[in-house]
Protein backbone atom coordinates (compact mmCIF):
# COMPACT_ATOMS: atom_id res chain seq x y z
CA UNK A 1 0.00 0.00 0.00
CA UNK A 2 1.36 3.36 -0.74
CA UNK A 3 1.48 6.55 1.32
CA UNK A 4 2.82 9.65 1.29
CA UNK A 5 3.39 13.02 3.52
CA UNK A 6 4.38 16.25 2.54
CA UNK A 7 6.20 18.97 4.42
CA UNK A 8 7.02 22.54 3.62
CA UNK A 9 5.26 25.83 3.07
CA UNK A 10 4.38 27.82 -0.44
CA UNK A 11 7.19 30.27 0.28
CA UNK A 12 9.56 28.10 2.61
CA UNK A 13 12.98 26.76 1.59
CA UNK A 14 11.63 23.40 -0.19
CA UNK A 15 8.48 21.79 -0.40
CA UNK A 16 9.48 17.76 0.75
CA UNK A 17 7.56 14.23 0.02
CA UNK A 18 7.66 11.24 1.11
CA UNK A 19 6.68 8.55 -0.78
CA UNK A 20 6.24 4.67 1.16
CA UNK A 21 5.47 1.15 -0.30
CA UNK A 22 6.89 1.77 -3.18
CA UNK A 23 7.99 -1.70 -4.59
CA UNK A 24 12.28 -2.52 -5.31
CA UNK A 25 13.51 -2.16 -8.74
CA UNK A 26 11.46 0.46 -10.74
CA UNK A 27 13.07 2.40 -13.19
CA UNK A 28 12.25 6.08 -12.37
CA UNK A 29 12.81 8.54 -15.71
CA UNK A 30 13.30 11.96 -13.43
CA UNK A 31 12.45 14.35 -17.04
CA UNK A 32 9.31 12.61 -17.08
CA UNK A 33 8.45 13.44 -13.40
CA UNK A 34 9.73 16.94 -14.19
CA UNK A 35 7.46 17.06 -17.28
CA UNK A 36 4.62 16.34 -14.89
CA UNK A 37 6.22 19.28 -12.93
CA UNK A 38 5.90 21.51 -16.13
CA UNK A 39 2.07 20.62 -16.88
CA UNK A 40 1.34 21.38 -13.40
CA UNK A 41 2.39 25.30 -14.02
CA UNK A 42 0.57 25.69 -16.97
CA UNK A 43 -3.28 25.86 -17.87
CA UNK A 44 -5.40 28.30 -17.77
CA UNK A 45 -5.70 31.17 -14.70
CA UNK A 46 -2.30 30.36 -13.49
CA UNK A 47 -1.15 33.80 -11.58
CA UNK A 48 3.18 35.31 -11.52
CA UNK A 49 3.95 32.50 -9.22
CA UNK A 50 4.39 29.90 -11.82
CA UNK A 51 6.38 31.94 -13.68
CA UNK A 52 9.37 32.77 -10.74
CA UNK A 53 9.43 28.89 -9.64
CA UNK A 54 10.91 26.08 -12.69
CA UNK A 55 9.72 22.72 -11.16
CA UNK A 56 12.74 19.91 -10.71
CA UNK A 57 12.41 17.23 -8.33
CA UNK A 58 15.38 16.41 -6.50
CA UNK A 59 15.15 12.86 -5.16
CA UNK A 60 16.88 12.50 -1.74
CA UNK A 61 16.60 9.42 -0.93
CA UNK A 62 14.93 5.60 -1.56
CA UNK A 63 16.19 5.63 -5.11
CA UNK A 64 19.70 4.13 -6.56
CA UNK A 65 20.82 3.94 -9.94
CA UNK A 66 17.67 5.65 -11.17
CA UNK A 67 15.74 2.48 -9.73
CA UNK A 68 13.78 2.45 -6.48
CA UNK A 69 15.03 0.23 -3.39
CA UNK A 70 11.80 -0.74 -1.45
CA UNK A 71 12.55 2.16 0.87
CA UNK A 72 10.74 5.11 1.48
CA UNK A 73 11.42 8.12 -1.37
CA UNK A 74 11.90 11.00 -0.33
CA UNK A 75 11.49 14.22 -2.87
CA UNK A 76 12.42 17.78 -2.47
CA UNK A 77 11.37 20.81 -5.01
CA UNK A 78 13.23 23.94 -4.19
CA UNK A 79 11.28 27.14 -3.99
CA UNK A 80 12.73 30.05 -5.97
CA UNK A 81 10.77 32.58 -4.36
CA UNK A 82 12.87 31.66 -0.76
CA UNK A 83 15.07 33.66 -1.48
CA UNK A 84 12.52 37.28 -0.73
CA UNK A 85 11.15 35.47 2.14
CA UNK A 86 13.33 34.36 4.10
CA UNK A 87 13.18 37.35 6.83
CA UNK A 88 9.69 36.11 6.84
CA UNK A 89 9.80 32.54 7.05
CA UNK A 90 12.87 31.28 8.54
CA UNK A 91 12.65 28.18 10.13
CA UNK A 92 14.73 28.45 13.04
CA UNK A 93 16.44 32.27 13.15
CA UNK A 94 14.69 35.01 14.30
CA UNK A 95 11.60 35.58 11.71
CA UNK A 96 9.00 38.92 10.84
CA UNK A 97 5.76 38.19 12.24
CA UNK A 98 4.52 41.58 11.25
CA UNK A 99 5.30 43.25 8.27
CA UNK A 100 3.64 39.91 5.93
CA UNK A 101 0.90 38.86 8.81
CA UNK A 102 -2.50 37.99 6.96
CA UNK A 103 -5.27 38.93 9.03
CA UNK A 104 -8.44 38.52 6.90
CA UNK A 105 -8.81 34.82 5.83
CA UNK A 106 -9.77 34.04 2.20
CA UNK A 107 -13.49 32.55 1.71
CA UNK A 108 -13.55 29.12 0.52
CA UNK A 109 -9.79 28.15 1.68
CA UNK A 110 -8.71 26.55 4.74
CA UNK A 111 -7.44 29.84 6.31
CA UNK A 112 -10.15 30.42 8.71
CA UNK A 113 -10.68 26.37 9.75
CA UNK A 114 -7.05 26.05 10.33
CA UNK A 115 -6.62 29.45 12.29
CA UNK A 116 -9.02 28.12 14.48
CA UNK A 117 -7.86 24.95 14.64
CA UNK A 118 -4.49 25.70 15.75
CA UNK A 119 -5.42 29.03 17.58
CA UNK A 120 -3.19 31.35 15.35
CA UNK A 121 -3.85 35.28 14.87
CA UNK A 122 -2.19 34.59 11.45
CA UNK A 123 -3.46 32.90 8.41
CA UNK A 124 -0.38 32.83 7.08
CA UNK A 125 0.34 29.85 9.40
CA UNK A 126 -2.35 28.30 7.44
CA UNK A 127 -2.32 29.34 4.05
CA UNK A 128 1.29 28.53 3.50
CA UNK A 129 0.60 24.65 3.67
CA UNK A 130 -3.01 24.99 1.74
CA UNK A 131 -1.99 27.10 -1.39
CA UNK A 132 -1.22 25.85 -4.84
CA UNK A 133 2.08 25.33 -4.71
CA UNK A 134 1.95 23.12 -2.22
CA UNK A 135 -0.08 20.79 -4.66
CA UNK A 136 4.11 20.48 -6.65
CA UNK A 137 4.74 17.76 -3.52
CA UNK A 138 1.27 15.57 -4.50
CA UNK A 139 1.87 15.97 -8.69
CA UNK A 140 5.58 14.92 -7.98
CA UNK A 141 4.02 11.99 -5.88
CA UNK A 142 1.62 11.19 -8.03
CA UNK A 143 4.76 11.25 -11.12
CA UNK A 144 6.04 8.55 -9.22
CA UNK A 145 2.84 6.55 -8.54
CA UNK A 146 2.32 7.15 -12.22
CA UNK A 147 5.76 5.10 -13.63
CA UNK A 148 4.62 2.35 -10.31
CA UNK A 149 1.52 1.65 -12.22
CA UNK A 150 2.84 1.52 -15.75
CA UNK A 151 5.16 -1.57 -14.54
CA UNK A 152 1.80 -3.51 -14.03
CA UNK A 153 0.30 -2.07 -17.48
CA UNK A 154 -1.59 0.60 -15.82
CA UNK A 155 -2.76 3.87 -17.57
CA UNK A 156 -5.02 6.69 -17.43
CA UNK A 157 -5.95 10.09 -18.24
CA UNK A 158 -8.43 12.51 -17.52
CA UNK A 159 -10.11 15.23 -18.50
CA UNK A 160 -12.40 18.00 -17.88
CA UNK A 161 -16.56 17.32 -18.76
CA UNK A 162 -18.10 20.06 -16.87
CA UNK A 163 -17.22 24.08 -16.21
CA UNK A 164 -19.75 25.61 -14.34
CA UNK A 165 -23.31 24.81 -16.47
CA UNK A 166 -21.36 23.58 -19.44
CA UNK A 167 -21.30 20.10 -19.82
CA UNK A 168 -19.92 17.86 -23.05
CA UNK A 169 -21.81 14.23 -22.80
CA UNK A 170 -20.12 12.82 -25.09
CA UNK A 171 -18.26 9.90 -24.77
CA UNK A 172 -14.63 9.80 -25.85
CA UNK A 173 -11.90 6.50 -26.75
CA UNK A 174 -9.46 6.45 -23.88
CA UNK A 175 -6.63 7.02 -26.83
CA UNK A 176 -8.40 9.55 -27.86
CA UNK A 177 -8.40 11.89 -24.57
CA UNK A 178 -4.85 10.98 -23.62
CA UNK A 179 -3.43 12.71 -26.93
CA UNK A 180 -5.90 15.39 -26.89
CA UNK A 181 -6.26 16.40 -23.63
CA UNK A 182 -2.72 18.78 -23.50
CA UNK A 183 -3.85 20.88 -26.28
CA UNK A 184 -6.96 22.80 -24.35
CA UNK A 185 -5.69 24.92 -21.44
CA UNK A 186 -8.39 23.70 -19.09
CA UNK A 187 -7.87 19.72 -19.91
CA UNK A 188 -10.99 19.87 -22.19
CA UNK A 189 -10.88 17.67 -25.23
CA UNK A 190 -13.98 19.23 -26.84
Amino acid sequence: MLRYLTSGESHGQSLISILDGAPANIELNIEEINHELKKRQGGYGRGGRMKIEQDKINILGGVRGRKTLGAPISIEVKNKDYENWIEYMNPMEEADFETKKVSNVRPGHADLVGCLKYDFDDARNVLERSSARETASRVAVGAICKQILKNFDIDFTSHVVQIGRVADNNVYDFEYIKNNVDNSQVRCVN
